[in-house]
């Protein structure tokens, strides 16, 4: 058994964060030692990932974790699809993109009009998005970036690369690439075809829990941690780190992990590939385990948080306490949006956009802040209840309960409104389901604690708080 703490670095789209996990037979503590902001720069040829300062944030949080206790292990999650490009000396061919740059724009039509979304689907078992790694690679195809790469790593990967040297594709994220077959768990020959790429530009595939080996020396001089620390695969997509912090018991529940995106699912065993699940729009994603996650992926908070920085830009914050207050106080029944329309993926001036929306469907446009902010919780809320229940029906999966985790469980508004719609009971929490995942799959690997993902829940369960939320309609 190691002794010390277990380190998670966990990075979303619009922050990240280091945090610290102390773990035991029934304890499971989290304290968070550093957290910065992660946006993406707008340069010339589009828009990109400020990979190196993300990086330098990630090595100042392993510093301030070192003061936490001894390390034992650092685990690296993040979001899927978006990549870098090393050459054959390892060194980084530019500032990754993106996936809210918009060069993919009609990539996916001209890559299906080679190779059918119903072939690719029947492969990969991944939903059909416009920025997913395969339609990102083929709008890449002839740049001399992609022409001198030798190497494609995914965002968490490369940080695991650039910590000990060991190059590698950790399995959950990889299979949000459309680049995986789901069957064979292995990379797709047509897959990577269709996307103008060989294999050998394909790293191995990893497992949560398999080890990349101990810290370079470099990283171990700069953050003071001994050269001794092993970098452990996780989840390293953050979702399927997040789905291992559900406090379920029992499989009959629906999860909904939400921040910046909403990922909203049930947990299986084999992937569902039928006509109907592809015409849904579901996809097949890897979880810990073995475990598939099967969901839908929906804008999420993404509406909101973009409103707020719009007023900010503006010169008029917004105080999002008392407005959530005051957007509980409007009547049910006002106007709904998509909020997975193409015209809300790019950053921009958000509530604009948002009641240029209901006015295309008739609706009365959300005239003052209150009623844009329940316009988008009461849009969540609806989306998030038809993915559940599509998800139920496409899997055969009965659904009892809705485990909503991440920072969206802070939005008592947004749960509750979640448990109407679904008429099903909303259990929110924990916030820190993506951390809690990353670290219970180290201290696993570690001899922390044993057992199944069930044993590791149950642990979830003892320690976490959750708040209930009943329907009311």
């Amino acid at each position: 058994m190691s002794d010390g703490v277990h380190v998670a670095v966990d990075l979303g789209a619009s922050s990240g964060r280091v945090v610290v996990g102390r773990v035991g037979p029934s304890r499971l503590e989290l304290e968070e030692v550093h957290r910065f902001p992660n946006e993406p720069v707008a340069l010339p040829d589009g828009l990109h990932w400020d990979i190196l300062r993300l990086y330098r944030e990630v090595l100042g949080g392993l510093r301030a974790a070192g003061g936490a206790g001894p390390v034992a292990s650092v685990g690296v999650d993040g979001w899927g699809v978006d990549y870098a490009l090393l050459d054959e000396t390892g060194a980084l061919l530019g500032n990754p993109y993106s996936y809210r740059d918009g060069r993919t724009a009609g990539v996916a039509d001209k890559l299906h009009a080679r190779w059918p979304f119903e072939e690719l689907y029947a492969r990969t078992g991944v939903q059909l998005l416009p920025f997913n790694t395969v339609y990102q690679l083929a709008a890449a195809a002839g740049t001399p970036q992609l022409e001198a790469a030798r190497t494609l790593l995914l965002l968490p990967d490369l940080l695991g690369y650039w910590l000990t040297g060991s190059a590698g594709a950790e399995a959950t994220n990889a299979s949000t690439t459309a680049l995986l077959d789901v069957r064979t768990g292995d990379w797709s020959s047509e897959a990577l075809a269709a996307a103008g790429v060989g294999r050998d530009l394909l790293p191995a595939l990893r497992r949560p829990g398999e080890p990349l080996g101990p810290l370079r020396a470099q990283v171990a001089a700069e953050t003071g941690l001994p050269g001794s620390v092993e970098v452990t695969a996780v989840g390293s997509h953050d979702t399927a780190s997040a789905v291992v912090g559900v406090p379920a018991d029992g499989d009959r529940f629906a999860y909904i992990s939400c921040g910046t995106w909403g990922l909203v699912g049930v947990e299986l065993d084999a992937p569902v590939l039928t006509g109907e699940s592809r015409a849904a729009n579901f996809t097949n994603e890897g979880g810990v385990d073995g475990r598939v996650r099967y969901l839908r992926n929906i804008m999420g908070l993404w509406l909101l948080q973009e409103s707020l920085r719009a007023w900010e830009r503006a010169g008029q914050p917004a105080d999002l306490p008392a407005l959530l207050e005051a957007a509980a106080a409007r009547p049910t029944g006002g106007p709904l949006v998509d909020p997975d329309d193409p015209a809300f993926l790019p950053p921009g001036d958000m509530p604009a956009r948002v009641q240029a929306a209901c006015r295309r469907t008739g609706q009365p446009a959300p005239a003052t802040r209150p009623e844009l902010v329940r316009c988008i919780l009461d849009s969540l809320a609806a989306a998030f209840a038809r993915a559940v229940a599509d998800a139920a029906r496409l899997s055969g999966r009965q659904v009892e309960v809705v485990h909503l985790v991440g920072g969206g469980a802070r939005n008592r508004l947004l749960c509750q409104l979640t448990a109407d719609a679904c008429g099903l009971p909303v259990l929110a929490g924990p916030v820190e389901a993506t951390a809690l995942g990353n670290v219970l799959v180290q201290a696993r690997a570690a001899g922390r604690v044993g057992g199944d993902l069930e044993a590791l829940r149950a642990l979830v369960r003892q320690t976490q708080e959750v708040r209930r939320h009943r329907p009311t309609r």
